[in-house]
């Protein structure tokens, strides 16, 4: 899997993004990383993608789908799903 088929939005100070970093990190999945507070461009995407809030992480996948502020287990279930694990 390329790093570009995951982008996940994030900032340093977001305990959530941490997390589900330090996941797909563990599982060995490969991830796009964004930092929403070096690139404008990509807080407004989240913003959009939230229908106006700037919940992270965000989470893109290459079926189009995304989660927002997932829990562990929800996205190892999307990982698993898709195959990527």
């Amino acid at each position: 899997m390329s790093q570009s088929q995951i982008t996940m939005y994030s900032a340093d100070w977001c305990g959530d993004c941490r997390r589900s970093k330090r996941l797909m990190d563990e599982l060995n999945v490969a991830y796009t990383l964004v930092d929403i507070e070096a690139d404008v461009k990509a807080a407004d995407k989240v913003i959009e993608i939230n229908g106006g809030m700037r919940s992270i992480p965000v989470i893109i996948f290459a079926d189009g789908t995304h989660l927002t502020e997932p829990s562990d287990i929800d996205l190892k279930a999307k990982l698993s799903a898709m195959g990527i694990i």
